[in-house]
Parts: structure tokens; sequence; C-alpha cells
């Protein structure tokens, strides 16, 4: 569940807009007092310091590293809440449709990236 949440965060913006409040460098760039920073999460889950084999969905990766809910003080409430929803739905799922599958090729399944919120816009299945 852990890796599916890193590779496929539902959300990039994730709540850490700032406005610097004096002169500094971040990353080799220059940020100015006043300028606004929006932190994206979903650039941030494919880091290669942190994951080996980033842009890989690896589901034995097991690393709970991720921010797809966030990080420190701004971590979602429900996260907790999220994983167990997701883990009871997906297991009762394969549990009762042992031979559901994806239909089709993978990488043409349609992605919505246009919004704050990403996910498919269909999954064809057959079992």
């Amino acid at each position: 569940m852990e890796e599916l949440l890193r590779y496929h965060s539902i959300v990039d913006w994730i709540a850490f807009d700032r406005v610097a409040t004096e002169d500094m460098e971040i990353g080799g760039q220059a940020v100015r007092a006043g300028e606004g920073l929006f932190v994206l999460g979903a650039p941030a889950n494919r880091d290669h310091r942190v994951f080996e084999r980033p842009d890989e969905l690896d589901v034995r990766r097991g690393t709970r590293n991720h921010v797809a809910f966030g990080y420190g003080v701004h971590q979602c409430l429900g996260q907790n809440l999220a994983r167990a929803e997701l883990e009871i739905a997906y297991r009762t799922l394969f549990e009762r449709i042992p031979g559901l599958r994806v239909v089709g090729d993978d990488d043409a399944l349609p992605f919505k990236y246009g919004g704050v919120i990403f996910g498919l816009h269909a999954l064809p299945v057959a079992w």
C-alpha cells in the first residue's frame, strides 16, 4: 500500500505553500523575501536520493518515508484512516474476485493529471 501511495500520490501540491521572509537560495535558485514557494509532493516521492529506482513501481519496496500525506506537523490527520480503508478495500476486492485483472496495456491507462487531484479516468478490468 505504501508503495502505491508513493508512486501514485493523488495530490501533488501538499499544502506547504509559504512566503519567504528573507532572501535565500534553495537548490541553486534565488528566492527573494516576499516571494511565494509551492512545494510539490509528487516529485519529492520520486527523489533518487531517497528512493532507489524512484520511477519504478515496486510493491515490495515497503518504504513509508514518502510524502503522500504530507510531512511533519503538516501531515494529513486522516492518513491512518485512509491507509486502513485502502488496505481493507483492496484485500476484500481481491479475496472476493481473485481473478481480477487489468485489461489492456498498463501504459495506456487514462490518467488525469490536469488538476489538484490525480487518478484514473477509467480502469478496465475483467475476471
